[in-house]
């Protein structure tokens, strides 16, 4: 189909009932029959581009090109919309096996993020849930029957406490950190059954002192251990004196290795514990 006139005027009308008129004047075309196929194809994809009403089921398109002086046919374009079928693509993704941290790694993590923070004072909750994540981690890689392992004996500083106030009483609280300045924790572990915890401070920042705990170690399974302490004796520069009555505190061991061991105690505090001193 050939257009002959270089100015075409084209006018839409929707005439109701699924019909709609196009008319194209002053404009001269030149039919090719033996290229009607392509040019339905053509004018389908014309017709395709111009809004109108959505039309459903069968539309029917008339094309009128008139010219006053010249007469021209009317083409009637029957069309059914095409069915597109959609195509279903599926893709099996397979996730590649979880890499698990080494114990290595975990450890230099965990000791990294309660490192000069005071015992975990200074650690926002945030800070709080990272600690617990890494710890929740490393108890996959625990010791069967870790009270049982030689390496929970020795001398440990307490790095990390979920719960300020348990390592130290009262000298850790809010209050007590306002007089008492923590210098260490240290808890010592000495075969068969032997614990002894200390923290050492300074009063008012001129007076050094230091509570010390010594209690008995029991274990209740292979992970648990229970562990009563005399009544704790305070020793504030030449002054040394016992005070208030014997306690207990229920211990789980969830790892331990040559660096680090870590504890949660029955009400859910976490500990960690640094190795001072290497194993001989």
């Amino acid at each position: 189909l050939i257009s002959k006139q270089t100015n075409p005027k084209i006018s839409q009308t929707y005439e109701g009932n699924g019909m709609m008129m196009i008319t194209v004047t002053d404009v001269r075309f030149i039919l090719n029959l033996e290229s009607m196929p392509s040019m339905a194809a053509s004018s389908c994809a014309l017709f395709s581009t111009l809004k109108a009403p959505e039309i459903s089921k069968s539309q029917t398109l008339l094309l009128s090109a008139s010219n006053p002086s010249t007469p021209f046919p009317t083409l009637s374009l029957h069309l059914r919309p095409r069915r597109h079928k959609s195509t279903r693509i599926c893709a099996s993704i397979s996730a590649s096996p979880e890499v698990r941290a080494r114990p290595d790694d975990l450890v230099a993590s965990i000791l990294s993020k309660v490192a000069q923070t005071d015992g975990g004072v200074l650690l926002t909750r945030d800070g709080h849930k990272e600690v617990a994540e890494v710890a929740q981690e490393l108890q996959n890689f625990c010791v069967d029957e870790p009270v049982k392992c030689p390496l929970i004996f020795g001398e440990w500083d307490v790095v990390y406490c979920s719960r300020p106030t348990s390592p130290g009483g009262g000298y850790r609280s809010a209050l007590g950190r306002l007089v008492f300045r923590t210098n260490e924790m240290i808890q010592v572990v000495e075969a068969p059954d032997i614990v002894r915890n200390k923290v050492s401070f300074s009063a008012l920042g001129f007076l050094d002192g230091e509570v010390s705990l010594k209690g008995k170690l029991k274990a209740l399974d292979e992970k648990w251990i229970q562990v009563v302490f005399d009544p704790p004796e305070l020793k504030v520069g030449a002054v040394e004196f016992q005070y208030g009555g014997e306690s207990e505190v229920k211990l789980e061991i969830t790892y331990v290795d040559e660096q680090i061991r870590l504890g949660k105690g029955s009400r859910g505090s976490l500990f960690v514990f640094k190795r001072s001193k290497p194993v001989s």
